[in-house]
């Protein structure tokens, strides 16, 4: 089931696709993409003739990924970010929608960028989505108020909805949490918390841990705010 809402909470995402389509004319082939779920990005890529590896730890997404990436030249990895060796290396990494702040603070931060450097070529380009922080507003959903409007679809005649409950700080972290329901055929209604939680983190930071691991500054890029997503800062660095 993690497919399903992977898909509905993060797949119709589509303010990055621009910059990395950007990238990837401006730096070439092979690409790697860490934290690629069912391939949102991957897929768009390879289906403007680039050459891709997609790397995920979640088996049910890479499952998935190998379905919808029939035909394609993507190659996919089942790996952990902070602890992959492909044996290959590319001209550009790209890692999108705060997966950086998913790898358990610095500790998991730092071996995933000196794996990162151990895969680009000399000169390549490693590219690094991070939420801005002062977009990550602190609310909560009081009784009687306004609610967001839930994502929703239908797989199968389930119905399937997701609404954002609140955005909180907690030790040095940003927890997201959502309320998942599903409503099946027969009538039966199911309701379920979660929660994502993100390190986090800042352009300045994720510099001086980058620089920390051998990569030189590239640049950064700003991705707007939508009415569904927070805005990204885009850190760029080079082997």
């Amino acid at each position: 089931m993690s497919v399903i809402w992977h898909d509905l909470e993060c797949g119709s995402y589509q303010a990055d696709l621009p910059l990395w389509r950007s990238l990837a004319e401006q730096e070439g082939d092979p690409i790697l993409e860490v934290g690629a779920g069912t391939g949102r990005v991957a897929l768009d890529l390879c289906a403007r003739g680039h050459r891709l590896t997609a790397l995920d730890n979640d088996p049910e997404l890479v499952e998935e990924l190998r379905r919808r990436a029939t035909g394609l030249d993507l190659r996919i990895e089942l790996a952990d970010a902070r602890a992959f060796e492909l044996g290959e290396e590319f001209a550009l990494c790209l890692v999108p929608m705060q997966t950086i702040q998913l790898l358990g603070g610095p500790s998991g931060r730092a071996a995933f960028l000196v794996r990162a450097r151990r895969h680009l070529r000399a000169g390549g380009l490693l590219a690094i989505a991070i939420a801005i922080a002062s977009q990550l507003e602190l609310y909560e959903v009081t009784e009687g108020g306004p609610e967001p409007l839930p994502d929703v679809c239908e797989r199968d005649g389930v119905v399937y909805a997701s609404r954002p409950t609140a955005v909180r700080a907690a030790d040095g972290r940003v927890v997201l949490e959502r309320r998942r329901e599903t409503v099946a055929p027969d009538g039966h209604h199911a309701v379920e918390d979660h929660a994502i939680s993100l390190d986090r983190l800042t352009a300045a930071e994720l510099l001086r841990e980058a620089r920390a691991a051998g990569l030189g500054p590239a640049g950064r890029e700003t991705i707007s705010a939508t009415r569904d997503y927070c805005g990204s800062e885009v850190v760029t660095v080079r082997a």
